[in-house]
């Protein structure tokens, strides 16, 4: 065990001391070791009660005969960062979350790690750290929200920011969105929709991280404080039996979270997820994957924002194993693969069952053959581009329409908020890729004033940027490469007309080659908008969206 390291012989006297000056008892200092990854904090909804999980988790591991020792990890809330300076750092964070935890397990010696993360960039973060470090460890998120009450229908946090755009244009009253603003957020935990957050934590199961339920318990049951005993339980377990990340997370589980990405609807922010935690165990996940992938996978749930459904009724409906068993009764999963439960997918599956086929839909009746995101190529997007296809209206998915070009997010905002958007745009914001931004903001702002003003079925949206898990529409992001590195994005002008063919996997722009490349010769990188600091830094060392943002080293 790695504490023994810090713990045992003559020599390591002094080590004892400083473990005994934290209160530890030479029994506890004999157990194994266990480091407990808290992402608390009191500015994230989906984190204000992780305090309550990390002690239930403490209590399983004690109980299990292991010894706890808790540190902090940040986590940024994307959506009280976004449309303003601070988005630029969410994306940003990931990288740190992981390199930090990766210095706190090394420097103490951990014989094993439970993760604790809810909502954004704290999960991927988590797990690239999870297959950087190679201790056996397990996850268990804080769950997402109930979904509020509004006038008799459910809302999530997307209903408030269309609200915005519907405000803007007089189908809703400043008094009803401030009724909307009191219910929208009901208690704690990550947002009620399938959005990034609930995206990555569902997929943890997938991935043979987390327990089954991690992503669907809602945050304020009893059953995620169980939830969190049995996985302090169960790290032990895993201790005993030396099952480690690399043993759990093969390049099959990325193919595996891929189709259970496809068939829920994911958000886009996965296509920047799991390569990044991919390469930590050493595979490319191509962006060609993602369509392989999708051309055989069926879209078998319609959650917020893209449908009426949230995660409570996908909970409700079986959760994720649900899911996963549809898909692998028609030979669309390896169930061969070893899980945090210490078995393999197809033992855990074995009783499941759909408990409302209304929620989620049987590969014989999906609401599409193919899966909910689909990647773009062509002139506009060489390296590939990301749309959430399933939440895009059957009348966008082909579409050609003039630029109107934007260099940044609150230029696009004023515009759109400003009725300057006619039905047949093709709004395009630029220079917010993860060096230009630098930090690759969300565009949940726009995409919801758009579907608030009614034009989400009429206007599309590409950036280099990308989408908050919220977002629904025409919304295509990670265009690649981004037009800070002197992409395609960065030379299109008012008016050029944007040709999308999502069935097709294409997006261009009609404008002839040897006039792209005249624009090119006089095209000229902006200035960096951040010059000191993290981000100065980030912009220097990340890598294009296609690659999954990561560190490039």
């Amino acid at each position: 065990m790695p504490s023994k390291l810090m713990k045992e012989g003559l020599e390591k006297a002094p080590h004892r001391s400083l473990l005994k000056a934290i209160g530890l008892t030479d029994r506890e200092i004999q157990r194994p070791i266990v480091g407990v990854v808290n992402a608390y904090n009191e500015v994230v909804p989906g984190h204000i009660h992780l305090n309550q999980i990390s002690e239930a988790v403490k209590a399983g591991i004690r109980l299990a005969g292991g010894t706890p020792l808790e540190f902090p990890a940040i986590a940024v809330c994307d959506g009280i960062a976004m449309n303003h300076e601070g988005m630029r750092y969410s994306l940003a964070s990931r990288e740190l979350i992981a390199d930090s935890i990766e210095i706190m397990a090394k420097a103490h010696a951990f014989d094993a790690l439970v993760f604790i993360p809810n909502c954004d960039k704290n999960v991927p973060g988590m797990l690239m750290a999870a297959a950087r470090l190679n201790l056996p460890s397990i996850f268990v998120s804080g769950g997402p929200m109930l979904p509020g009450d509004f006038q008799g229908r459910k809302v999530t946090l997307s209903t408030l920011f269309e609200a915005v755009g519907q405000v803007s244009v007089g189908t809703m009253t400043e008094e009803e969105l401030q009724e909307l603003e009191e219910c929208g957020c009901p208690t704690c935990g990550s947002c009620a929709g399938m959005f990034t957050a609930n995206s990555m934590n569902c997929l943890t199961e997938v991935l043979g991280m987390g327990l089954p339920g991690n992503g669907t318990i809602p945050a304020v049951y009893s059953a995620r404080i169980r939830l969190a005993k049995e996985a302090g339980m169960k790290v032990m377990e895993l201790v005993e039996k030396d099952i480690r990340p690399l043993d759990i997370m093969k390049p099959a589980s990325f193919r595996n979270a891929l189709a259970v990405d496809m068939a829920m609807g994911c958000s886009t922010n996965t296509v920047l997820h799991l390569p990044a935690i991919a390469h930590e165990i050493g595979m490319k996940l191509d962006l060609t994957l993602v369509n392989e992938i999708s051309q055989k996978t069926p879209h078998l749930c319609k959650l917020a924002p893209a449908g009426e459904t949230t995660i409570l009724d996908l909970h409700h409906a079986g959760g994720v194993p649900a899911v996963m068993k549809e898909l692998a009764d028609h030979g669309l999963l390896d169930t061969e693969l070893l899980t945090v439960t210490g078995a393999t997918i197809r033992d855990n599956l074995r009783n499941v069952v759909i408990g409302n086929p209304a929620v989620i839909r049987s590969v014989d009746n999906p609401y599409s053959p193919d899966g909910g995101l689909a990647v773009l190529w062509g002139n506009l997007a060489p390296e590939g581009a990301v749309v959430k296809r399933g939440a895009v209206a059957p009348s966008m998915l082909v579409h050609e329409g003039p630029a109107r070009v934007f260099n940044s997010e609150e230029e696009a905002v004023e515009a759109i908020l400003n009725k300057k958007i006619k039905p047949g745009d093709v709004v395009v914001i630029r220079y917010e890729g993860p060096k230009g931004g630098p930090g690759m903001r969300e565009m949940l702002t726009p995409t919801s004033a758009l579907s608030g003003m009614g034009l989400d079925d009429k206007v599309a949206l590409i950036t280099d940027g990308r989408f908050s898990g919220a977002s629904r529409g025409a919304a295509i992001g990670h265009v690649s490469p981004e037009a800070a590195l002197g992409g395609t994005i960065g030379l299109v002008e008012d008016g050029d007309l944007i040709q999308i063919d999502i069935p097709n996997h294409s997006l261009n722009v009609a404008v002839a080659e040897g006039e792209l490349q005249a624009r090119n010769a006089k095209w000229q990188a902006p200035p960096s908008r951040i010059t000191t600091g993290y981000m100065a830094k980030y912009a220097k060392l990340v890598s294009s969206a296609s690659m999954g943002a990561i560190i490039d080293d």
